[in-house]
């Protein structure tokens, strides 16, 4: 049995030595040392030798089994480092070719106006406050000075969720929310950027969803020439030194008195053009005086402090900002469109 274990280990060393590739490794290795290999069934005899023998014939055939292991680990090994070596050089990068250009984004449009108007009221001490697009009945019109049953809630009809939660129609809830949060403190002078919803057909001018602006400033002896001063700072700003404004009587159920206001066109310098159709005025945003009743549900009392209050469409003021004609290109993901305004 010695002999047999002798010659076993000098003819798998030598095809060992021979091997060229992995499979043929692991094809020998379990030739020889698998279960069912040629030195398991050599060892297999052991059971006819005497006590005296085994031990000797044992310890032959671990010096034959370690030989065997050795070589083949060895391969093993070499195979390895070969197929890293031939990896890295297959997949080796050439640091000489010019690199890939990444295309240049840009800020939308849309979020560029937005930002600007924040600036502005920043600029002028004014703090962002925020609220939830899914609002209660009593933040967004109750409060707000239009119960249930208002005519002027059809104007603002939006979608309902339950009898009592519907997505905001507008910004102001945020105003409600912010003067209960102050309880009666001073000065208070924020803006109210995001998202509102209104059931509305779209088409070049309306959306279904669109985004809102809106300016709350309470304190003593806020008077009318206050808010006029405000906006014509703003407009100034936003469309150009030149710009002035007009305030034209209107009616809103949250202010008293309410104004629509007027923007100088600054396509023509108010002599009139195709964008102002001729009028030399360009509509942009609705503001008041607080109604008496808003600021009593708002925790202030009307007879000590009084207030104004703002509100404007943003996509309507990058339209005139930019001359877009179409409400919808805001958000129809056309690449085209958003290019344009690339470093604007």
């Amino acid at each position: 049995m010695k002999e047999k274990l002798e010659a076993l280990k000098v003819e798998a060393l030598e095809k060992l030595r021979e091997v060229q590739d992995p499979q043929t490794l692991n094809d020998l290795r379990v030739k020889y040392l698998g279960k069912k290999g040629e030195l398991t069934e050599v060892l297999r005899g052991m059971g006819s030798l005497s006590a005296e023998e085994r031990p000797v014939i044992g310890q032959v055939a671990n010096t034959v089994r370690s030989a065997i292991e050795e070589i083949i680990v060895s391969k093993q090994e070499a195979f390895q480092e070969q197929e890293t070596l031939n990896r890295l050089q297959a997949e080796k990068v050439d640091v000489t070719l010019p690199g890939r250009g990444l295309p240049q984004g840009g800020v939308h449009p849309l979020n560029r106006v937005i930002q600007e108007i924040e600036d502005i009221f920043i600029g002028m001490g004014y703090r962002v406050a925020e609220g939830p697009e899914v609002e209660t009945d009593y933040y967004n019109f109750e409060a707000l000075n239009l119960p249930k049953n208002h005519p002027a809630r059809d104007m603002q009809d939006s979608f309902y969720l339950t009898e009592e939660l519907l997505m905001r129609t507008q910004t102001s809830p945020v105003q409600v929310r912010t003067m209960q949060a102050m309880q009666g403190e001073v000065p208070v002078k924020i803006i109210c950027p995001g998202k509102v919803f209104r059931r509305d057909d779209d088409d070049a001018t309306h959306s279904f969803q669109f985004h809102q602006i809106e300016g709350l400033v309470i304190g003593p002896n806020i008077r009318m020439s206050d808010l006029k001063g405000t906006l014509q700072q703003f407009v100034k700003e936003m469309f150009g030194a030149n710009t002035g404004i007009r305030l034209r009587p209107s009616f809103f159920p949250f202010t008293e008195p309410s104004v629509e206001v007027d923007v100088s066109c600054f396509k023509c310098g108010g002599h009139g053009c195709r964008l102002c159709k001729q009028t030399g005025w360009l509509e942009i945003l609705g503001a008041g005086m607080v109604h008496p009743k808003v600021l009593e549900m708002g925790g202030y009392d009307p007879e000590k402090y009084s207030g104004f209050a703002f509100g404007m469409g943003a996509e309507r003021i990058a339209m005139l900002k930019y001359g877009i004609d179409d409400i919808r290109n805001f958000y129809f993901n056309d690449m085209g469109f958003v290019k344009q305004f690339r470093g604007v």
